[in-house]
């Protein structure tokens, strides 16, 4: 049985497990790495800490390595050193850039993704689906935040607008990210035992957030380029810091490119899936077969073009990751097959 005050102690890096490592071992939640090691946290400290030779093997996949949110056993030692990672009960992560098919972890353990876009020329709907695509899988509750309210007079219209594109169950927050009582919307995600993780593109105002929920100017800030409002990249790495209000807020640098996996579900667009449903022929093209819903949807206003293009786009790029993936899996069986990837069943005849 463990006290309460290890207990309270793990609750405040996010831990929600109820049983601690065997004797000799330490539980800790890996805060940062960097390429001399990771830093991790007790509860109480901060201290520095070494893979153990089995993380170390080429052989090994990458995601099965520590990262940052992930709650690791450690064993003592000068320094210690990271010999077990613990279950993770949510991963969020992308494709990595390169032909070769890697994945990437950006955050483990964690209970919201804070979508961050600037309501200056940094606002972009379709970046933000593409978000949305990659948080589908990850286990957390997607959150968009739209920044830097105070600079645009019509940020409501901008605001209905989204909501009328998103589905219904997405909180969505307009947020001056300097301004403490603009961000109290933020901390109901923010209590103590809960891990949220910050992302979205330089100049977006990442770091001026952050350093307005810590209460203190801890993290570095840029102008943004005048013509298109986008940032350098002040945040290098990803670090999981524990806030005030008793969460943890793991911020993330600007991401220039978002891969998706090959397994999101595109639940986001499910609105066109029911459209393609109502076509009179089965494997409609949605381009000019007569009674097709996708193109009487497009004909009425009632679905956008840019909005249909954006699905296509994020649908064609799902399947050539899914076939990316399964001929890496199927490499690694030897050659068997496996399931088949996902349908390709809508076209891309209209622009």
């Amino acid at each position: 049985m463990m006290s309460p005050e290890i207990i309270e102690r793990l609750r405040r890096i996010g831990w929600r497990g109820d049983t601690l490592p065997a004797e000799g071992r330490q539980l800790a939640r890996v805060v940062a790495q960097h390429r001399a090691g990771y830093e991790l946290h007790d509860g109480e400290h901060l201290f520095g800490a070494q893979p153990a030779g089995h993380f170390l093997k080429r052989s090994l996949d990458p995601a099965e390595r520590p990262a940052v949110g992930d709650f690791v056993e450690i064993e003592p030692g000068k320094p210690p050193h990271i010999v077990q990672v613990q279950p993770r009960r949510t991963v969020l992560s992308r494709a990595a850039a390169g032909e070769r098919y890697e994945r990437q972890i950006i955050a483990t353990n964690i209970d919201y993704v804070l979508v961050l876009t600037g309501l200056d020329g940094d606002f972009n709907p379709a970046r933000i689906e593409r978000y949305l695509s990659l948080t589908e899988g990850s286990g957390a509750q997607p959150v968009v935040l739209l920044s830097k309210l105070d600079t645009r007079e019509d940020a409501a219209e901008l605001l209905a607008a989204l909501r009328a594109r998103l589905p219904q169950d997405t909180p969505i927050h307009a947020i001056n990210g300097k301004d403490p009582a603009s961000i109290n919307v933020l901390l109901p995600y923010l209590q103590l035992g809960d891990s949220a993780v910050l992302v979205g593109s330089s100049g977006a105002g990442k770091s001026t957030l952050t350093n307005t929920l810590l209460g203190t100017e801890r993290m570095a800030t840029s102008a943004v380029r005048g013509h298109d409002s986008r940032g350098r990249h002040t945040t290098t790495y990803r670090a999981l810091l524990q806030l005030p209000s008793g969460g943890c807020l793991i911020d993330t640098p600007g991401m220039r490119e978002l891969k998706l996996t090959g397994e999101e579900n595109l639940d986001l667009f499910a609105d066109i899936e029911a459209l393609a449903e109502q076509c009179r022929f089965a494997d409609c093209g949605h381009g000019s077969e007569p009674g097709c819903a996708v193109q009487a949807a497009l004909d009425s206003g009632d679905l956008s073009a840019e909005r249909w293009r954006n699905f296509l786009k994020l649908r064609d790029e799902r399947e050539e990751q899914a076939t990316t993936l399964e001929a890496k899996l199927r490499r690694q069986r030897g050659g068997r097959p496996a399931a088949k990837p996902h349908a390709n069943r809508h076209s891309r005849d209209r622009d």
